[in-house]
C-alpha cells in the first residue's frame, strides 16, 4: 500500500460530478484519503469550497482542473494539479474552452432531438449543478431518468460516443495551451487515465513525447479506469518517459463511479508518485 492514502482526480457538481464540493472532501476523509485534489473539467468553481471544507476536517487538499484537449482526432485530459486558482491566463483559456461546451451541448440536444429523443437540454440542465457546464454526462444521466438506457455507461456505449446518433465533434484547447496554462498556474501537468484513448503505439508514443517536450511531468497509472494490465502498461510509460506517476478515483458521484474516493489500487513501488513534487 501506498504510504499516502492520494487520489488526485476527482469530480464535484462544479462539473459533471454529482456531490457538492464540500461533499466530495467529506466522504474523501470519510474513505482515508490523506491527500485529495478537487479536478472538475475546464473549471475552478468548486475550488473555494473544497479548499474550506478540507480545512474543516484536516485534509490536505491540492487545488486542481481537468482540461479537455484536442489531440489528432480525439479529445484527452489532462489535469493540472497544485495550480493557482486565480492565474489570468488559466481562468482565461477556461474560459474559452466551457464557451465551447455551452455549444455543444446545444448541438447534442439537437442531434438527439433528430433521433425522437426531445427535451434532452433542458433535462440534462436539471443534473447541472453549474448551468455553465453542461457535458455529456448530464445528458446521459438524464436519459436513463426517461427510461432510454439503463445506466450512463450504456447510454455513451449507444448514444453519445463516436459514431453514435448524439456524438456531436468539438475542437477543444490544444496540447500545448493546456499544459502551459497549467504551467504558469504553478501546476503539474499530468495525462489522465490514458487507457481510455483510443490511440495505437505510434500515436500513443507521439502524445507522450509532445507532453514531455512541452514540460508535462505526470501520467495517471493508477485510476477508476484503469484494470491491471493498463497499471502494468502505463507503469512502463512512467518508466519510458520519466514521468510522475499519479493515483486517482476519477469518481463522479456514488451511483456512477465504478471506484470510490481513495480506493484506487496502489502504485508500483518503483514509480515517483507525483505528489512528491507537491510539497
Amino acid at each position: 500500500m501506498n504510504p499516502v492514502n492520494a487520489d488526485l482526480h476527482c469530480h464535484s457538481t462544479a462539473s459533471d460530478g454529482t456531490l457538492a464540493p464540500a461533499q466530495v472532501v467529506r466522504r474523501a476523509h470519510a474513505n482515508g484519503v490523506d491527500l485529495l485534489a478537487l479536478t472538475d473539467h475546464d473549471e475552478l468553481l468548486g475550488l473555494a469550497e473544497a479548499a474550506d471544507a478540507a480545512r474543516d476536517v484536516g485534509l490536505r487538499f491540492v487545488p486542481g482542473v481537468e482540461v479537455s484537449v484536442s489531440w489528432l482526432d480525439q479529445t484527452v485530459h489532462v489535469v493540472g494539479l497544485n495550480i493557482d486558482p486565480s492565474h489570468p491566463a488559466l481562468v482565461a483559456g477556461l474560459h474559452q474552452v466551457r464557451e465551447g461546451r455551452d455549444g455543444r451541448a446545444g448541438q447534442i440536444a439537437a442531434e438527439l432531438d433528430r433521433i425522437g429523443i426531445h427535451g434532452a437540454l433542458e433535462g440534462a440542465l436539471r443534473y447541472a449543478g453549474n448551468p455553465a457546464l453542461v457535458s455529456r454526462a448530464h445528458f446521459a444521466r438524464y436519459l436513463v431518468e426517461i427510461g432510454i438506457a439503463r445506466n450512463v455507461h450504456d447510454v455513451f456505449l449507444h448514444y453519445l460516443a463516436r459514431g453514435k446518433p448524439g456524438y456531436v465533434e468539438h475542437v477543444w484547447a490544444t496540447l500545448d495551451e493546456a499544459v502551459g496554462w497549467i504551467r504558469g498556474a504553478g501546476g503539474v501537468a499530468v495525462i489522465a487515465h490514458p487507457g481510455r484513448y483510443r490511440l495505437g503505439h505510434v500515436e500513443m508514443d507521439l502524445l507522450f513525447e509532445r507532453f514531455r517536450d512541452l514540460g508535462g511531468e505526470g501520467v495517471e497509472v493508477c485510476c477508476g479506469a484503469h484494470d491491471g494490465g493498463q497499471v502494468l502498461a502505463f507503469s512502463r510509460v512512467a518508466r519510458k518517459y520519466g514521468l510522475l506517476a499519479s493515483r486517482a478515483s476519477d469518481f463522479h458521484g456514488p451511483e456512477d463511479s465504478p471506484v470510490d474516493l481513495g480506493r484506487a489500487p496502489p502504485l508500483p513501488p518503483d514509480l515517483t508518485p507525483v505528489w512528491t513534487r507537491l510539497q
